[in-house]
């Protein structure tokens, strides 16, 4: 895909302007593509633990990272936050974070709904998106948007600007955008339930029980910095760069640990302990290269691009309970690097045969990558057993769990680089059997040093009946390969007398519990559509379609017991109890449909009215459950328990419908929208059963934007998202029990939990 992919043709691509991503009151591209696209998910809330640093997206109910995320066409890397914790419909991703990138900066979005990884990628299961940065040569944008929640908390500044000039006098360009958002935290956790203190203590009875914090959005610094260049050099070549720099500080409240809780030094925390978790990210990526629109017959590029994200957490506010008073309250945890270095080149020739209506483009491409991926341990006295005691209480001169309470540091031995080597190699073919009759052919070929080598084939067709009227059908074969991340992310979580794992596959640790070297996904999709012009100021398109997976990439069960705890200390990791590894436990079938439809309505004295309506529906199921390891099955364990299955098919709703109308009359406007999303699965622990999860039921948002342009240039608003303050459905009771109350709502709504936000905005044009 490029700054000028097609809209009408045999792939299904939506197109989303700069105004309309505005419209929506939303200040990351994100979250402003979920609310324009039910085929498209962004929960506020990520999750609990490392699952909430980083913004995520679903297309079409298939996983975060079984979309191709692209910028300018060029792919983005990943990130270094692998999404391990089991909450929220990111778990078990580790996708690219397009919210890194400047709102300012962007044209147009584009989402191409077909799952062919033949023609715009590997890891195009469930499609793509391409962010198209604006090209402009002169003039800019100043945009400012303040924003809080109806319960008073969550206050966020957005400030964002972008300006244009040409370079040289023969159509170059420079644009530069910048955006700065600073959140400040929520808070929905109910009342703590049990013993804040020992059992007989009369401060259970009078204590504030308002101690817990851990379900609400971050506290969240974000700064972000784009350029997009072009500079013609004369022969119809151009030089041209592309670039993104963001730095996001973000604190995030954890599981409060009560005063009676063993892992608390009582004489630093008396009234209990709420660890904080910081991370701080860098990430940026450079696309440079030189192309030409024809020269020697073909228009082609050669680039060379690099993309490094890194995260580095801590955790404080906490302890190492075995340290005694010796303990610090802060640790260094981790510190993950991912980096992406590219180069290719990818070419189109325009071919005129005397038998066919219109020339035939044939486009090819070579390319290398090189990534790594670098785990950084923590501290010593993040992993430390210092042998100190439990101090006093009932349970004194016992001991308690080893490391920093809440995020265990990564240990040196779970450190380390690990990289790969990938070609990859495409040709696509574009003809016209007739006038009205479009073919598109589609090969690619990757390899990967860890994985081997994979041919994919993609076959497309359109046929116009007329000019308002269009049918589309695609066959396509797809493969996405283990991310570095997935293989070898490590994290740990302490709990009074153990530690939870995330475990690298690849280690001595997961080996000990059958783990196995990771196979990629293939995936075969099939899908048939139609375009329609229904009157010329109408237009419709519809879908259904198919895509089926084989060896999805997904975490295993949490496995626990003695006989593991056993098992993981004979392989040198002792203490951890349950653990959990990623693996290819299971094939899907994703059957799905949407529709999407558009009328404008242009009267003499009542303004403009636009009505849009869309729908999607996506339904994945399990297909086959691949083997579970014998030294698990021996202990009565599977790879892939109905927990999992939960947290993979049921985590996000089946379906979402927008209903949304516009009006504009002079310099007044109003944009009010309805949404609906349908049911889903809330699981609030692997330790509940199925009778104790809880089921939300469909839910409908208003939406509501009044905007004037005060001069032709000047434009103020005033909005609201969720209008009417409508909250997901009430976690039950055992769910609440598990946390400790700490979520008294669905911890996975795709509109997330923290009730109606208002915001009031300006943006300025010159």
């Amino acid at each position: 895909m490029s700054p000028s992919t097609r809209e009408h043709s045999t792939a299904q691509v939506f197109r989303y302007s700069a105004e309309q991503l505005k419209e929506t009151g939303q200040t990351n591209i994100l979250a402003a593509i979920a609310q324009l696209s039910p085929a498209v998910t962004s929960s506020p809330f990520g999750g609990i633990g490392g699952n909430g640093l980083n913004k995520t997206m679903q297309l079409r109910n298939l996983g975060a990272d079984q979309t191709l995320m692209l910028v300018n066409g060029k792919r983005r890397h990943v990130d270094a936050n692998f999404n391990y914790f089991q909450s929220g419909p990111n778990y078990g991703t580790d996708p690219a974070d397009l919210s890194l990138i400047p709102m300012s900066a962007i044209d147009h979005v584009e989402i191409i709904t077909e799952g062919a990884s033949a023609l715009y990628g590997q890891d195009a299961e469930a499609g793509a998106v391409n962010i198209v940065l604006k090209r402009n040569t002169k003039g800019g944008t100043i945009n400012l948007q303040n924003s809080g929640y109806y319960v008073g908390d969550g206050q966020s500044f957005d400030g964002s600007a972008d300006y244009g000039m040409a370079l040289g006098r023969n159509g170059g360009y420079l644009n530069v955008a910048a955006q700065i958002a600073n959140q400040l935290s929520t808070n929905r956790s109910g009342d703590y339930l049990g013993n804040l203190y020992f059992a007989g203590d009369p401060r259970n009875q009078t204590a504030n029980r308002d101690v817990q914090r851990i379900a609400g959005s971050p506290r969240t610094l974000l700064e972000t910095v784009s350029t997009n260049a072009a500079y013609p050099i004369g022969h119809g070549l151009e030089l041209y760069n592309t670039s993104t720099f963001a730095h996001k500080d973000m604190v995030q409240a954890q599981t409060y640990r009560a005063y009676s809780n063993d892992n608390v030094i009582r004489s630093f925390y008396p009234d209990g302990m709420q660890p904080q978790a910081l991370a701080e990210e860098y990430d940026f990526q450079v696309d440079n290269g030189i192309r030409a629109r024809n020269l020697l017959g073909m228009q082609w590029d050669a680039y060379v691009n690099y993309g490094r994200d890194s995260m580095k957490t801590q955790i404080t506010d906490t302890d190492n309970p075995t340290m005694g008073l010796a303990s610090p309250t802060t640790f260094n945890t981790s510190l993950f690097i991912s980096t992406e270095l590219a180069t290719g080149l990818k070419a189109t020739k325009i071919f005129h045969s005397p038998s066919l209506p219109r020339p035939i483009s044939l486009s090819y491409g070579f390319e290398y990558r090189y990534d790594t991926y670098q785990v950084g341990a923590g501290d010593e006295a993040s992993v430390l057993d210092g042998g100190v005691p439990i101090l006093d209480g009932p349970n004194a001169g016992q001991m308690a769990s080893a490391g920093a309470v809440d995020k265990f540091g990564v240990p040196k031995e779970a450190g380390g680089t690990i990289n790969r080597g990938i070609y990859d190699g495409s040709i696509n073919l574009d003809m016209y059997a007739t006038k009205r009759w479009e073919w598109t052919f589609g090969g690619h070929v990757v390899s990967y040093d860890d994985v081997g080598t994979h041919p994919t084939g993609s076959v497309g067709t359109r046929y116009n009946f007329s000019d308002h009227f269009a049918i589309r059908a695609n066959a396509n074969t797809g493969y996405r390969a283990p991310t570095l991340g997935e293989q070898a992310f490590f994290a740990e979580t302490t709990y009074p007398t153990y530690r939870t794992a995330q475990l690298p596959v690849n280690s001595s640790w997961a080996k000990a519990l059958g783990a196995t070297k990771l196979k990629g996904e293939q995936s075969r999709s099939f899908s048939f559509g139609v375009d329609a012009t229904l009157l010329p100021n109408w237009t419709l398109t519809a879908n259904i379609y198919r895509i089926s997976i084989a060896d999805r990439l997904f975490n295993t069960s949490q496995f626990g017991g003695s006989q593991v705890e056993s098992l993981l200390s004979g392989a040198g990791l002792p203490g951890v109890l349950y653990a959990s590894y990623y693996s290819n436990p299971v094939n899907t079938t994703t059957n799905g449909g949407d529709i999407a439809t558009a009328y404008t309505l242009k009267t003499d004295r009542l303004g403009t009215f636009q009505f849009r309506f869309a729908v999607n529906i996506a339904d994945t199921q399990i297909s086959h459950y691949n083997s579970t390891p014998s030294i698990l099955a021996g202990m009565g364990l599977t790879t892939f328990n109905r927990t999992n299955k939960e947290y993979l098919l049921h985590s996000a709703p089946r379906n979402i419908e927008n209903l949304t109308v516009l009006w504009n009359r002079g310099p007044y406007s109003i944009r009010v929208q309805e949404q609906r999303f349908g049911s889903y699965t809330w699981v609030a622990s692997p330790s509940l059963q199925q009778s104790q999860w809880t089921y939300a039921g469909p839910s409908y948002i208003t939406n509501l934007e009044l905007g004037y342009d005060i001069l032709q240039k000047w434009h103020v608003a005033v909005g609201a998202y969720n209008l009417g303050n409508h909250y997901p459905t009430k976690a039950n009771s055992a769910s609440r029990a598990a946390l400790q109350n700490a979520f008294t709502y669905a911890g996975n709504s795709p509109y997330g939990f923290n009730g109606g936000m208002y915001y009031v905005k300006t943006s300025l044009k010159f």
